[in-house]
């Protein structure tokens, strides 16, 4: 392959890549500390029950990665308005042609594994592509699932005014139970998104050479200086056009 002129871009911020290395470490306590609150192990001791606080403990650091997870997904809100235009929620909005163009030609490079006979460096997203932006959207929204779900189960328990938010959530959806099981359900899919974006961003690191995974550490990708010429360009004429 012969060489190209790439130039080195800033394109997460150090503030996105806090939010999400959050975002991994509070999903993953979640998850581990969910699947033992939901299925909890019999646990065999001489010792006094009030003296036995492991469970309590288990449901202690849910709550509070819970709680982590909600503030941060807050401030990356807030983030989406004031950071840069690769995390701006202009970049996750799919109601434009340019955006569903670039989804289905990542569904046909990324999904169906084809091979282009004349690639264009225009397909080549330098933030989030396409489809990744689209399973961000609904990750979002299952997020929200989440969390009205979650501190639904806890607003009985807890002393705090913001769970008890939530406490219409399961006279809503007709009891403890329904909700308990959305709540593990979305567990699910959280696991199963977590999957292919992980195999995805390695896939694209490999194919690509741009520093897919190195950026989430260190906020830079190697772009292609005629792309990143084409991406300034009609940045320039969609803030004109606004």
């Amino acid at each position: 392959m012969r060489d190209r002129n790439f130039k080195r871009v800033m394109v997460w911020e150090l503030s996105v890549r806090l939010f999400h290395w959050i975002n991994v470490l509070t999903i993953i306590v979640l998850t581990l500390t969910g699947f033992i609150i939901a299925n909890p192990p019999a646990l065999q001791s001489s010792a006094e029950a009030t003296n036995l606080h492991s469970f309590g403990i288990v449901r202690f650091i849910h709550f509070g990665a819970a709680y982590i997870f909600f503030f941060n997904m807050i401030l990356r809100i807030y983030w989406s308005f004031v950071g840069n235009q690769f995390s701006s929620w202009r970049a996750f909005w799919p109601f434009s042609r340019k955006m569903w163009n670039n989804f289905w030609h990542v569904m046909k490079i990324d999904i169906m594994l084809l091979n282009e006979d004349h690639p264009d460096v225009k397909n080549i997203s330098i933030g989030h592509n396409s489809v990744a932006s689209f399973s961000y959207v609904v990750l979002f929204l299952m997020a929200l699932i989440q969390v009205f779900t979650g501190f639904a189960l806890y607003a009985d328990t807890s002393g705090w005014w913001l769970p008890k938010l939530f406490t219409w959530v399961s006279p809503f959806f007709g009891g403890d139970f329904i909700v308990r099981t959305i709540h593990h359900i979305t567990m699910w899919i959280f696991i199963f998104f977590s999957l292919v974006h992980i195999y995805l961003v390695f896939y694209h690191d490999w194919l690509e050479g741009r520093g897919e995974v190195s950026s989430m550490f260190g906020g830079y990708k190697f772009v292609r200086t005629d792309r990143f010429l084409k991406h300034e360009k009609q940045s320039k004429k969609d803030k004109v056009e606004k």
